[in-house]
């Protein structure tokens, strides 16, 4: 009889161990429900028991010390007694972090007594959800996000505004309950916007176009979104992507010139000028009295030696806007452009009679320029190539007081 007490004491006294939690995980948990709890060392406490067993428990508890940190802060903050939010956050993503690992291992397969593949620790994940869910609802990694753009640090802000978005598309939070619990609502898509500001700010280019990606069909900030999406894949050097931005935003966005403005300049700058010319038709038939437009597409035309249509594009402008030195200065380079053409033309000109004859015809074609300069000279009397080509033009034709003139406007400038 006496030996089986003793057995049954033995008994009693394995069992007791096999639940006692690891003593360091006690302790540390103490420390953190104390009345003056010391998270540091609770800290330092977990650290070792996760060296000593990298469990799903052990790590669920070691989220608990930052969880509980936070917890007591925002006690602080209601109490009036102040909260220091870098700590607060920083315990918020140091659980965060923990609670993933916890939910890894938990999910790691093993085989029960009957030779079933289960969780090692099947009961791991709902206490889980539970954490992940208050951080979510509560806004804790918003409020942390928030606090670190104030002090822009805008990759730190990004971070944890990207942590809490992607709470409801963790793998341990697809319950259909808990999904009605985090609908993609317009906070929602007001939060992934600002991480994407964020990442925009950080210079996180690949992260930034992920979120912008989601964001650009939607009626959120579109137009910025769609303008920002456009500069990143730009940094990226992603030339087909920036285009299609561009593109699908021309055809969403039909009233916001910035994005044909912009299309057509990467035309006009990668050399497909006649595109650009077709995209500045579309600019004006939205925005017929803007006077920019004629002037580029009249360059454009130029240098297509659509001498006409560039006369006819400069002289709008100029109905438009009279006081557009650029693009008086377009008709008259239309003319000396030719009259240079001719003078090539003529140096090829054996016959002596007809040499002169078409010097003739080319020096009333730059004369044609010459009112157009001075025009553009009167309106933007500092712009060094009006000033140059006027004194070539006056010294062509032997003005020396105006020659003069020039040459000394020249020296001053």
């Amino acid at each position: 009889m006496r030996k089986s007490l003793i057995l049954a004491a033995l008994v009693l006294m394995s069992a007791g161990c096999m639940a006692q939690k690891n003593p360091l995980v006690k302790k540390a948990k103490s420390l953190c429900n104390a009345e003056t709890p010391d998270f540091r060392e609770a800290r330092d406490l977990m650290e070792e028991a996760l060296a000593q067993e990298p469990t799903a428990e052990t790590y669920y508890w070691a989220g608990m010390v930052g969880y509980k940190e936070n917890q007591r802060e925002n006690y602080n903050e209601m109490m009036g007694q102040g909260i220091n939010k870098a700590a607060a956050g920083q315990a918020v993503v140091e659980s965060y972090n923990y609670w993933l690992k916890a939910d890894k291992l938990a999910q790691v397969l093993t085989t029960d007594k009957k030779g079933n593949e289960v969780p090692t620790d099947p009961k791991m994940r709902g206490k889980l959800q539970k954490m992940m869910l208050e951080y979510y609802k509560g806004l804790e990694l918003v409020k942390y996000g928030i606090y670190l753009n104030e002090q822009r640090d805008y990759e730190g802000a990004y971070r944890a505004f990207k942590m809490h978005i992607d709470i409801p598309e963790l793998e341990m939070m697809q319950d259909a309950k808990l999904q009605k619990d985090m609908p993609r609502d317009t906070t929602y898509i007001q939060y992934k916007y600002y991480a994407a500001i964020f990442a925009v700010q950080s210079e996180l280019h690949p992260e930034a176009v992920a979120l912008l990606e989601q964001l650009k069909d939607g009626e959120y900030e579109a137009v910025s979104t769609n303008q920002f999406l456009y500069q990143e894949y730009v940094a990226l050097k992603d030339t087909a992507k920036f285009v299609a931005t561009l593109q699908n935003a021309i055809a969403r966005f039909p009233q916001e010139s910035w994005f044909l403005q912009n299309l057509i300049n990467y035309y006009i700058f990668s050399g497909q000028e006649q595109t650009a010319i077709d995209y500045l038709a579309t600019a004006i038939a939205n925005e017929p009295n803007v006077a920019q437009y004629y002037l580029i597409r009249g360059n454009l035309n130029e240098n297509q030696k659509h001498y006409a249509e560039a006369l006819a594009d400069f002289d709008q402008a100029l109905v438009i806007d009279p006081t557009m030195a650029d693009a008086q200065a377009g008709k008259g380079r239309v003319y000396y452009n030719q009259a240079v053409k001719m003078n090539e033309d003529a140096a090829m000109i054996s016959d002596n009679k007809a040499y002169k004859k078409a010097l003739e015809e080319m020096n009333v074609v730059f004369r044609e320029s010459l009112p157009f300069f001075e025009k553009a000279h009167e309106l933007n009397p500092t712009d060094r190539t009006y000033i140059q080509t006027l004194k070539g033009l006056y010294y062509r034709f032997g003005m020396d007081d105006k020659y003069n003139e020039m040459n000394e406007k020249l020296q001053n400038l």
